[in-house]
């Protein structure tokens, strides 16, 4: 899905900083934009005048904000016409650098973890069938028509914008933040499983089915297709997390 296609995530990326004058916000906010796919690679970012009006900072806290985007390898910036910071393309994470996190989280803190994230986007879910109009609803179908769930790369980036979307029509912006918070720290591991082409599929049909009962202002069926979504993906990553202490592959 094209980052430029989702008006509602790039909102709440863009939206004013609570903590301003900070440098760290400006980062976090940029650097989850762009691992949560909002920001896609090669895309240029608002100058930053516009980014400093945007996030209600000054423009030095951008510009520092910008350095540190660029010292991470996220970020670039190209001088003379048509210049400005554009986003890089990020790597997909390597094996064993998986391998290496897996190892250093225990079973009960990524089972912890999996119960605060489906926490989140089950609230995100029933508050999103509660509060969209129709209008919202057809948009939040056409985003999921066209977000690739086929490829692994694709599943990933789109898995995560589509719970941004809910979160967006949740109408709650301190959802939003953590949610965004949430993915940028769990996201990468809970979507691991998406290396099999029968959990993409029915990741694809499970959202497809929340967006249902969103358009229907059935807020228990999208909480309950919620908490079974995130309960499947959850369930992958612990059992991934027993295969590695086993001495086994994550993806095996």
């Amino acid at each position: 899905m094209e980052a430029h296609n989702r008006p509602g995530a790039r909102e709440a990326i863009f939206a004013q900083l609570v903590d301003a004058g900070r440098t760290e916000q400006v980062t976090i906010r940029l650097t989850d934009a762009i691992i949560l796919g909002v920001l896609a690679p090669d895309e240029r970012l608002p100058s930053e005048s516009d980014l400093a009006r945007r996030f209600g900072v000054a423009l030095i806290t951008v510009r520092e904000g910008l350095a540190v985007l660029r010292d991470a390898g996220l970020v670039e910036t190209r001088r003379g016409r048509g210049g400005g910071s554009f986003v890089m393309k990020a790597d997909a994470p390597h094996s064993t650098l998986v391998q290496a996190r897996l190892h250093g989280l225990a079973q009960v803190d990524l089972s912890d973890m999996a119960v605060h994230f489906a926490t989140i986007v089950e609230g995100c879910a029933q508050r999103a069938a509660l509060r969209a109009s129709e209008p919202d609803s057809d948009r939040l179908d056409l985003w999921l028509r066209g977000a690739d769930f086929a490829t692994v790369a694709g599943a990933r980036t789109n898995a995560g914008g589509f719970y941004l979307e809910l979160a967006v029509l949740s109408q709650s912006a301190r959802l939003v933040r953590e949610l965004i918070r949430l993915q940028a720290e769990f996201g990468p591991l809970l979507l691991l499983g998406m290396t099999d082409a029968r959990a993409r599929r029915s990741l694809l049909a499970s959202n497809q089915a929340i967006a249902g009962a969103v358009r229907a202002n059935d807020a228990a069926a999208a909480r309950q297709f919620a908490t079974e979504q995130v309960r499947s993906l959850a369930e992958w990553l612990l059992n991934a997390k027993a295969r590695v202490e086993r001495g086994g592959a994550w993806d095996a």
